[in-house]
């Protein structure tokens, strides 16, 4: 009988990408037969800056059977609990994107739209007066989940990591190889294709070698040297929607204990970020050239740094959007080479993780059974679809009219996906979560909030209740929040303790 399970994989590039597939695919693929090669250069640099994440981090951190008292320690990870929004909606204006759900379970209806009834009458508390994390921000403190009390906020805490990129690309490798991964050092200088079908034969590297391989990982960055320089996969522009196509970054000293959270300032033709990590913090302007110079871009960078920078600056250039296929072949695009979107909400490494993820659950054999493609394919292009509607949002819902960047993204064509969300939204408050998609009613809700985009109504049912009794409810809620927030600990001094812990 033929053998037709694939043995021999290649990884081209290392970085984030490459090293998490390595260590994922290492630990998920236990036969001693598979062999797994990662091919990447000390002479090529990678992207990663610094990184902000989400919470299912915490998920693949977990699957490798990570530590992570030790994670945090390695990495100079601090936590972070959700973001803060400022001058989106307005100059001036700021709010906080909470991974925490607003209030609790209200008789199977969502928090929101209690609220949004509550709120029509004047002199009520703000939103955020009713999530745990934004009140934990202010504080700058943090607590990990208490699942021993059951149906308390504090058992529903939801949290993720700000960590230095590189350091968690090195962590990966280490295990990865402890798993049995072998790294080869080299620049790939030719890609070798089967004659009869096109599929990657070998590459060849600088020094002569050879390296065959059977499934190919293309782990390369933007260039994506094999998915698109060699096979010419095509790519999906984004730019039309998601006009910011340059960043600059530069890391700076810390003025202060690290906050448990990551800052995105919208400036005049982009966004800044601010992501605290235990040595240093990492910023960073997104912006779009075609409304603002690199030098008048750095300027404004070096503007809203905390303390003295600690590196050069460091420039990039990307078009948003994604691979029209991410599977083409025997190869499997991950990370940068797959598509690009903004970091505005940290889906970065998320998209890698649940390529992955998505890889396994879809694993080839020799034959590259092309319904099994098309599928992967067809779910990678649903998840960027829906995560670049989120960002979208974020853009089209401002009142901003103070430079011709804002103007365009407040009056640009939206995809009919995202029109028809704002339209059901803003008539009766009603969120969905399609197919379940990354961010959930409760990101949404945020954003929409926070900037300014208030429903004409609420859900109808929940006129049951009387005025009288929801006031009481609410007032409930609030008081469990702020009692919840007793069991928060100051967020530097938690953080020290368990890095001295690992």
């Amino acid at each position: 009988m033929q053998d037709l399970n694939i043995r021999e994989i290649v990884i081209v590039g290392g970085g984030t990408a490459g090293w998490m597939a390595a260590s994922a695919l290492s630990l998920l693929l236990r036969n001693p037969d598979i062999r797994i090669r990662l091919i990447e250069s000390e002479q090529i640099g990678t992207v990663g800056v610094g990184e902000a994440t989400i919470p299912h981090i915490r998920y693949f951190n977990q699957l490798l059977q990570l530590n992570e008292n030790d994670f945090l320690r390695k990495t100079n990870a601090t936590f972070k609990v959700g973001i803060e929004f400022v001058n989106w909606g307005q100059i001036g204006e700021r709010y906080f994107h909470s991974f925490s759900p607003y209030g609790v379970n209200m008789d199977g209806i969502h928090f929101h739209h209690f609220w949004l009834r509550h709120a029509r009458k004047a002199g009520v508390p703000p939103i955020d007066d009713y999530n745990l994390h934004c009140l934990s921000s202010k504080a700058n403190k943090f607590a990990h989940p208490k699942t021993e009390f059951r149906g308390s906020p504090l058992s529903s805490i939801e949290y993720a990591f700000q960590f230095d990129a590189s350091l968690y690309a090195k962590y990966m490798r280490t295990v990865a190889e402890s798993r049995g991964v072998q790294r080869v050092e080299g620049k790939v200088i030719a890609v070798n294709q089967r004659p009869e079908n096109g599929f990657i034969n070998s590459v060849t590297l600088e020094s002569g070698e050879n390296i065959e391989g059977e499934l190919f990982i293309d782990c390369s960055g933007f260039r994506g040297l094999l998915i698109e320089q060699t096979l010419g996969t095509g790519y999906d522009d984004w730019s039309h929607y998601l006009p910011v196509n340059r960043a600059v970054a530069q890391a700076c000293e810390p003025n202060g204990p690290p906050i448990p959270y990551t800052r995105a300032t919208a400036h005049k033709a982009g966004w800044q970020w601010r992501i605290p990590l235990q040595n240093r913090i990492g910023n960073g302007h997104v912006y779009c050239s075609d409304y603002i110079s690199d030098d008048e871009a750095y300027a404004q960078l070096a503007s809203g740094l905390d303390a003295a920078p600690l590196k050069d600056p460091k420039y990039l250039r990307f078009t948003t959007g994604v691979r029209k296929k991410t599977w083409n072949k025997n190869v499997v695009a991950l990370g940068l080479s797959a598509g690009f979107l903004e970091p505005l909400e940290s889906t970065s490494i998320h998209l890698i993780q649940t390529a992955v993820a998505r890889l396994m659950t879809n694993f080839p054999d020799k034959l590259f059974n092309q319904s099994d493609i098309d599928y992967y394919n067809q779910k990678t292009l649903l998840e960027f679809e829906q995560v670049r509607d989120f960002l979208l949002l974020h853009y089209c819902a401002t009142q901003r009219d103070d430079s011709p960047f804002w103007n365009y993204v407040r009056t640009m064509e939206l995809p009919e996906t995202l029109r028809q969300r704002i339209d059901i939204y803003m008539e009766n408050g009603r969120l969905y979560r399609d197919n379940n998609e990354l961010f959930s009613e409760n990101s949404w809700f945020a954003v929409f909030e926070g900037q300014n985009l208030r429903p004409k109504r609420y859900h109808p049912v929940i006129d049951y209740m009387t005025d009288e009794a929801l006031d009481r409810r609410m007032a409930e809620v609030r008081r469990t929040m702020y009692k919840c927030l007793d069991a928060f600990e100051d967020h530097q001094s938690y953080l020290h303790k368990l890095c001295q812990s690992a």
